[in-house]
């Protein structure tokens, strides 16, 4: 009797739980199995190769395999593969964090400067970092509060507390007696053809009501500036990040910007905050920022708030911490991806390579099939005109059998490539989207 050998989607379906995945229907939809992967291009386990259209969920900066990522990951092998930084540092993490530093919004001079960073292991642990921070900040200020502020449309990750703040319905009606007890406002975000400076507008005056209300018991308003990324990729007006740094200066709590979408270059600018000029008490960041290579996040405060967290009282201390924080091989390639983010001057990259994706896209607006098109930098969003649950994975599926990768935000498919994409790249991608957007499925 001959053998039967289970396929690499068998073994995967029987021993692996997938996130965000419902594994009822995952065998059926065909999943990848990628073996490898170099500069743009994805390579599975049959050599078929698929141009990765979403820098594997918004991580690879620059390109796959990339020589000088690898070479610094090596180096610092051979030297120490990890230590803690509990009780003790090492020299990346040191480095790295004085590159962060160096490279934070806001001029050097800036009383608000963005001066210490602390070390997580992705980005949903730095939010619940940040709004801990927050919190405890407000206690040892002698003004305990107890509210965070977050917007519609947000998302941070999916934590208790990056669940507490998401601007969704779905992990509050999944969860809700687990989350925090937060407040939230309207999103600065425009509708297509609506005027984005009287959208943002909007969502000011929406937050001060709410601060009028609340002001005096929100210790935070964490926000995503310019862009509300796992929201849909919906840009909005500078003003409301300006607004939302002065409301903050007024009332007395702090600004978090989550930049851990956004930051390292994507939007076209080092930091998305850099579009409104205004520098937040606290940023974080994450995806990007080691090249896609090795996981890794950080959290920068200001002086005025990491000075709050010093003294002899046991009490004063930060209770947060994970065991791989500022993992040194994490942190050589995160160094040696923020030499390369300014030697290649990707924040410049993404806004031309971005505008070449706009020009290429803007057909798709007469199309029926698709609802919007909307972009800061390479960060783009194609909303499709079908409100069916499926529909947007329904697209990157017929984009799959046509070697391009793809994940959608429901009825929002994303393009978000890495940056080492070429502009004959750029076209094909469009050019495949294009075919199937104009030829319904069937």
């Amino acid at each position: 009797m001959t053998e039967v050998v289970p396929t690499w989607q068998q073994r995967d379906a029987k021993a692996v739980w997938h996130p965000y995945t419902q594994q009822y229907t995952w065998l059926g939809d065909d999943p990848l199995v990628i073996e490898r992967a170099d500069g743009v291009w994805l390579t599975d386990v049959a050599g078929r190769r698929y141009l990765d259209g979403g820098a594997s969920l918004w991580v690879t900066t620059y390109q796959h395999n990339d020589p000088r990522l690898k070479a610094a990951i090596t180096a610092q092998l051979d030297q120490l593969d990890h230590s803690t930084f509990f009780g003790a540092t090492h020299t990346p993490g040191i480095q790295l964090a004085e590159r962060l530093v160096a490279m934070a919004p806001g001029a050097p001079d800036d009383w608000r400067r963005l001066t210490k960073v602390f070390f997580g292991s992705d980005g949903a642990s730095m939010v619940d970092a940040a709004i801990k921070l927050a919190h405890q900040f407000s206690v040892q200020a002698g003004d305990r509060r107890d509210l965070v502020l977050h917007l519609e449309g947000s998302f941070h990750g999916d934590s208790v507390a990056g669940s507490s703040v998401a601007g969704g319905n779905l992990m509050r009606r999944t969860y809700g007696p687990l989350l925090l007890d937060v407040r939230r406002t309207a999103s600065p975000a425009p509708g297509r053809g609506q005027d984005p400076a009287a959208a943002a507008q909007h969502a000011i005056e929406a937050l001060e009501r709410t601060l009028a209300e609340y002001g005096d018991q929100c210790c935070a308003l964490i926000v995503e500036p310019m862009i509300q990324a796992a929201g849909g990729m919906y840009p909005y007006h500078p003003s409301f990040l300006q607004a939302c740094r002065r409301l903050a200066d007024q009332h007395g709590f702090l600004l978090i910007c989550d930049e851990i979408a956004a930051g390292v270059a994507r939007t076209g600018r080092m930091w998305a905050t850099e579009y409104a000029g205004i520098t937040p008490d606290v940023m974080l960041c994450g995806k990007g920022l080691s090249g896609g290579v090795l996981p890794i996040s950080a959290m920068l405060a200001t002086e005025q708030v990491a000075s709050a967290f010093v003294g002899l009282e046991l009490a004063r201390t930060f209770f947060h911490g994970h065991t791989f924080a500022a993992n040194p091989l994490a942190c050589s390639a995160a160094l040696e991806n923020l030499r390369m983010v300014s030697e290649l001057d990707l924040p410049q990259l993404a806004e031309s390579k971005g505008a070449i994706l706009g020009q290429l896209l803007e057909p798709l607006l007469e199309l029926p099939a698709v609802a919007d098109v909307r972009r800061l930098g390479i960060m783009t969003g194609i909303e499709l005109s079908s409100r069916h649950p499926r529909a947007g994975f329904e697209l990157c599926q017929r984009a799959q059998s046509q070697g391009i990768w793809l994940r959608p935000l429901g009825n929002v498919v994303v393009l978000l490539p890495p940056l080492a994409i070429s502009s004959d790249e750029l076209g094909h991608l469009v050019a495949v989207l294009t075919e199937l957007l104009e030829k319904p499925a069937g």
